[in-house]
C-alpha cells in the first residue's frame, strides 16, 4: 500500500500529514509556508511530497461552516483538489476538517507544549487530525 498524505489548507500555510505504509497511523510531516493565497506555490510543493512519499492518495481538509455550508475557504479548497488533480495522477479525498484546529490546539495545550511551537505546529497537527479521522474510518 501506498502512503496517503493529508493536508490542512489555510490562507498562508498548508500543515502535511504522511499515514504509515499499512495506512494505519498518521504522522507530522511538515507546514509548508507561502505567500498568502499564493497556491500555485503550495501546490508545487505539495505535488513534491507526493512524489516522495509516492502517495497515490490526498486527504484535504475541507472547510465547512457550522451548519454543513461551504464557504469562501471551501471554495478555494476545492479549486486546490482540482490543481493537485491537474498535476498529479492522485485521488483527492475532501475531507470535513471542522473543529480540527481547535482539537489540534487541545492536545497540543494537554501535552504542555508552549505557546511558540503550538503555532508552528498548529497547521501540521491539524492535518495529522484529519488523516487520522480518514483512516481510522476506513479501517
Amino acid at each position: 500500500m501506498n502512503k496517503i498524505l493529508g493536508l490542512d489548507l489555510g490562507s498562508k500555510t498548508c500543515g502535511v500529514a504522511a499515514s504509515d505504509i499499512m495506512g494505519i497511523i498518521a504522522s507530522p510531516v511538515k507546514t509548508i509556508r507561502f505567500e498568502a493565497d499564493d497556491y500555485e506555490t503550495a501546490c508545487a510543493e505539495v505535488c513534491a511530497l507526493i512524489d516522495e512519499y509516492k502517495a497515490r492518495k490526498v486527504v484535504l481538509g475541507l472547510p465547512k461552516h457550522m451548519n454543513g455550508d461551504v464557504g469562501i475557504r471551501g471554495e478555494i479548497s476545492l479549486k486546490f483538489k482540482d490543481m493537485i488533480q491537474e498535476n498529479r495522477d492522485v485521488e483527492v479525498i475532501l475531507w470535513d476538517e471542522r473543529l480540527t484546529t481547535v482539537s489540534a490546539q487541545r492536545s497540543m495545550i494537554a501535552s504542555n507544549m508552549n505557546r511558540k511551537k503550538r503555532k508552528q505546529m498548529v497547521d501540521t497537527m491539524a492535518a495529522v487530525i484529519i488523516l487520522q479521522s480518514y483512516l481510522d474510518s476506513v479501517s
